[in-house]
């Protein structure tokens, strides 16, 4: 199957996808238990998240693309330095990769090294449809493509429906939640949610604050018989004596090379541009990657430097930035999105014109049979290059929810340091994903763009350099007032430094995948999203194939059957390990680091949980009142241990369990629930079978007999109570 066909098939299953729900009905269904606005990287995973675990969710796109930045927008090329993939984008990129795989290409095709990772919009855009269509096995998952949610009713203060405009007029909608997942956190204005855009809040947002640049991206690919008549316009359009000035200071026929030194030194030349953010190119027979001897050979990349917008050009008297009044003035969002759009139109005919080159947009991404808004006033010409570009702009700051936390770069830089440089835990409790980038902002760089009552100013970008991968707490989903209502993008409460690492793809994919797992609990519990504790959602983020703690064991690798109780033993601090890393600290911008390197050969990286060491009872007591504490809850027990300053065994600590937490005399097990095991006669029988019948046993299960008599382990130990405190959390 040539390009071509695989395009065709891609917009027809994309079509079906979007359409097949309401062919199913002669009405749409009119309440969900969950409504996502906006089918965004956060929007997208928290869909996937909330339907796996049985919600039924509709999400509501403007556009004719799912993905957001990732695809919708175009930059494919993956911002990830975390060196960590888990959950959901961990199952987009293996997923990508298995089609790459078996067609012998690379994804190591951008940022000038062959680690990295690319893909092209449209195959990213085909892994996704395949994860929601197997969603779809588990729980209800629609779509409104061409959509949006125009207004928001509460119920006693909680969200309780929308108002959706589609292509075929307005309908309602019921929901218990509402996630905003937007581009530009549309949803807060709407359900009346204290906001932040900028350094200025709601209800006194000063229009002229500034945000970070937008850049209306454009895949372009190499055609070596020369361009195509229908993509390589004539003549010029208006303005584009200053972009080529522009653009000459950034690449140039005899510019300079790569150099594995940062800054980069400009003007560059094309090969150097194209590796940057080069893709794969599933029309090129050919492999290559971005490493130094095969940067000739890329023939397909994204434009994504030199054309932010506004960019070097600057706003009014020349300020960086976009003023706050884009996010909230549709007029000029949509004015600026359109000189966003020819800025980059301008980019191409560069490239043709001014340095010769036979490129211009990829006929096998795109196929927008409707032209985005921002250019229907261009000359027809023009406009066959944008039914082949992104179908939105990439937009790098939003609205910002005040949430029940704000969260700063002074914090993200603490948490960073957690096991580094002789520190110990300093993880989030509360924390729902693990992200790593720098503190990077597309202009509104100045201290007068800060948040002074953060403590922030542009000093702060480097003084609070994360250093390692760093952790996401729950709080900054939730608004501090509104009920009903989860953030799930770059909508997140976080001050503008903080948000210039959050707002990447593979952190925005992971808050994502957060959201719809709060929101799925939410429905379950029948709660508000303040009310739900944070190890439920943690736990099903575990389950769920996510890393959470930031804190690595030599003795429990990932696949430990006491893994996932173990990182939430980490976050609460609930067991000291026997010992902690010490990795040093580094510069996340650098894959290369020697210091780094040396560390993890020589296993610095990781501790010792002591999982096989044989515990006491003083042990067990101290565990369990850390839990009871970590929960939060009343009724729990009082803790006593026979002769506690000797080992423990299974029978006396079943018991301290459950009389640690009386409440789970009263649960019902699962329905035809039994025993993996026998239990045999014992004092403690009952407190046995209680915990089995629950299964929080899970981790004896292998085992033929419970053997009462056995001394606990650690790693045991560690299992069962928390089973246990997420069993009594979910009651």
């Amino acid at each position: 199957m040539n390009v071509r066909k695989i395009l065709l098939a891609l917009v027809t299953t994309l079509i079906i996808f979007t359409s097949s729900a309401a062919s199913r009905r002669s009405q749409p269904k009119s309440s969900y238990d969950i409504i996502i606005a906006g089918a965004g990287t956060g929007g997208i995973t928290a869909a996937i998240q909330a339907a796996r675990m049985g919600a039924s969710v509709l999400v509501v796109e403007p556009s004719s693309w799912i993905g957001g930045q990732a695809t919708a927008a175009g930059v494919s090329t993956m911002d990830d330095m975390s060196r960590q993939k888990s959950g959901i984008y961990e199952e987009f990129i293996n997923r990508i990769k298995s089609y790459y795989d078996q067609r012998g290409k690379s994804m190591g095709t951008c940022y000038w090294d062959s680690r990295t990772l690319a893909f092209e919009p449209h195959i990213g855009q085909e892994a996704f449809i395949s994860m929601i269509n197997e969603a779809r096995r588990r729980g209800t998952l629609e779509f409104l493509m061409n959509s949006e949610i125009i207004s928001v009713s509460k119920t006693k203060g909680a969200v309780s429906s929308v108002t959706a405009k589609t292509p075929s007029g307005n309908r309602n909608y019921a929901c218990k939640i509402l996630i905003d997942a937007t581009e530009y956190g549309d949803m807060l204005p709407l359900t009346k949610t204290p906001y932040r855009a900028g350094n200025s809040i709601s209800k006194f947002i000063n229009p002229d604050a500034m945000i970070q640049d937008i850049t209306w991206t454009a895949v372009i690919k190499k055609y070596p018989g020369g361009v195509p008549g229908y993509l390589k316009p004539e003549e010029p359009l208006p303005g584009y004596d200053l972009a080529r000035r522009n653009y000459e200071s950034f690449v140039s026929a005899d510019g300079n090379n790569f150099r594995n030194v940062y800054p980069v030194e400009l003007p560059v030349n094309f090969i150097t541009h194209n590796a940057y953010r080069g893709l794969p190119d599933s029309s090129n027979p050919y492999n290559y990657d971005a490493d130094k001897d095969n940067r000739p050979f890329i023939t397909k990349t994204c434009l994504n430097w030199g054309n932010d917008y506004p960019g070097n050009y600057g706003w009014i008297n020349g300020r960086r930035g976009l003023p706050v009044s884009y996010l909230e003035d549709r007029n000029l969002r949509l004015q600026v999105e359109r000189e966003a759009l020819i800025k980059t139109l301008h980019f191409i005919y560069y490239i043709q014109n001014e340095l010769g080159e036979p490129w211009s947009v990829a006929d096998d991404e795109y196929a927008n049979r409707i032209l985005p808004e921002a250019a229907r006033t261009l000359p027809r010409e023009w406009q066959e290059l944008v039914r082949r570009m992104p179908v939105i702009p990439y937009v790098r700051e939003s609205r910002r929810i005040i949430g029940a936390h704000t969260l700063t770069s002074n914090e993200l830089a603490y948490n960073s340091l957690s096991y580094r440089d002789g520190h110990t835990s300093r993880e989030f409790t509360d924390a729902i994903a693990i992200g790593g980038y720098i503190l990077d902002l597309h202009g509104a760089n100045t201290d007068a763009d800060t948040e002074y009552d953060l403590d922030e100013t542009m000093k702060h970008q480097e003084l609070n350099r994360p250093r390692g991968p760093f952790q996401v707490p729950m709080r900054v989903l939730i608004p501090n007032e509104t009920d009903g209502l989860i953030a799930a993008e770059k909508n997140i409460s976080a001050s503008r430094l903080a948000v210039g690492t959050l707002r990447l793809q593979p952190i925005t994919m992971m808050t994502g995948q957060a959201a719809g797992a709060l929101a799925a609990i939410c429905v379950r519990e029948n709660k508000q999203p303040r009310e739900i504790h944070p190890m439920l959602v943690q736990w099903e983020l575990l389950k769920s194939g996510v890393s959470l703690s930031l804190c690595k064991y030599s003795d429990v690798p990932p696949e430990h059957s006491v893994n996932k109780t173990v990182q939430i033993s980490n976050m609460y601090g609930l067991m000291t390990p026997n010992e902690y890393p010490h990795a040093p600290s580094y510069n996340i911008e650098l894959l290369d680091n020697p210091v780094l390197e040396m560390a993890i050969i020589k296993g610095m990286d990781k501790g010792l949980f002591g999982v096989n060491d044989i515990i006491t009872g003083d042990d067990v007591e101290e565990i369990l009142e850390k839990a009871q504490k970590a929960m939060n809850i009343k009724s729990v027990g009082k803790i006593e241990v026979s002769k506690s300053d000797r080992l423990i065994s299974r029978s006396d600590f079943v018991k301290a369990v459950c009389d640690a937490f009386p409440m789970l005399k009263d649960m019902k097990p699962a329905k035809n629930s039994r025993l993996p095991f026998k239990l045999g006669k014992n004092r403690n029988l009952e407190s046995a079978e209680i915990l089995g019948r629950l299964g929080l046993l899970e981790v004896y299960n292998a085992e033929n007999e419970f053997h009462y008599g056995y001394p606990v382990t650690k790693g045991e130990a560690c299992d069962v109570i928390v089973r246990a405190c997420i069993a009594v959390l979910g009651a």
